[in-house]
């Protein structure tokens, strides 16, 4: 489950860095735009699946909160 977690967090780190990239590259070029939104697009959509799949476990039981551990 860990790995899963990292891997979506690299991925919407991963389409958050595209779109910055295409927005950076040609700020005057709106054939650029599309590129752009569909990166932001995918990291939204990656962020409220990475929300919901971790809700949906800790509700089916596979994780639990263990807290800050105590002295």
């Amino acid at each position: 489950m860990n790995l899963v977690i990292a891997l979506a967090f690299v991925a919407i780190l991963g389409a958050l860095l595209f779109a910055g990239f295409a927005m950076v590259r040609r700020p005057s070029d709106q054939a650029k735009m599309p590129t752009m939104w569909r990166a932001l697009a995918l990291r939204v959509a990656l962020s409220v699946a990475l929300f919901a799949c971790i809700w949906i476990a800790f509700w089916l039981g596979w994780i639990t909160p263990k807290g800050l551990p105590t002295r």
